[in-house]
């Protein structure tokens, strides 16, 4: 887990509510936690403000502190991502952005989403492609439903 940077989703997945406790009682912990994502999940030449403004961040960051939703937010992983493998049989679009968390070939993509109708591997951004890239993922949404009309 340490090598690949995957600790973040063994502990959320086994782990919600400790995780949760922690980040909620603790602004510094909260803001290392979600600033070190995006350190790591951004298209960023080892500073995230490469790929977001500080103001940003820090906005990112208060949204999980003042709503306080580490725990929430954590719960996804232990809840939902049991399935996550199960086949995608509607029409599907997936763009990969380059410092995504992961980053399938069309080939993988193509073995959980049955209907894949748009795959496009993008020169920029990551995991937070609506906050990096908003006018990218606009373009790729517009594309995919494009072709529905």
């Amino acid at each position: 887990m340490q090598r690949t940077g995957r600790g973040y989703s063994a502990i959320q997945a086994t782990r919600p509510q400790t995780l949760g406790y922690g980040l909620t009682d603790s602004p510094a912990g909260q803001a290392a936690w979600i600033a070190e994502k995006f350190w790591a999940w951004t298209d960023n030449d080892g500073h995230p403000e490469d790929a977001l403004s500080r103001q940003t961040i820090l906005d990112e960051i208060s949204v999980y502190w003042f709503t306080a939703s580490a725990t929430s937010s954590a719960r996804l992983y232990w809840e939902g991502f049991a399935n996550f493998r199960d086949k995608v049989t509607a029409p599907s679009g997936l763009s990969v952005y380059p410092r995504d968390i992961t980053r399938p070939s069309r080939r993988e993509a193509e073995l959980r989403f049955t209907d894949l109708r748009w795959f496009e591997e993008l020169p920029h951004g990551g995991h937070f492609a609506a906050l990096e890239q908003p006018e990218s993922l606009v373009g790729q949404v517009r594309g995919f439903f494009r072709l529905f009309r």
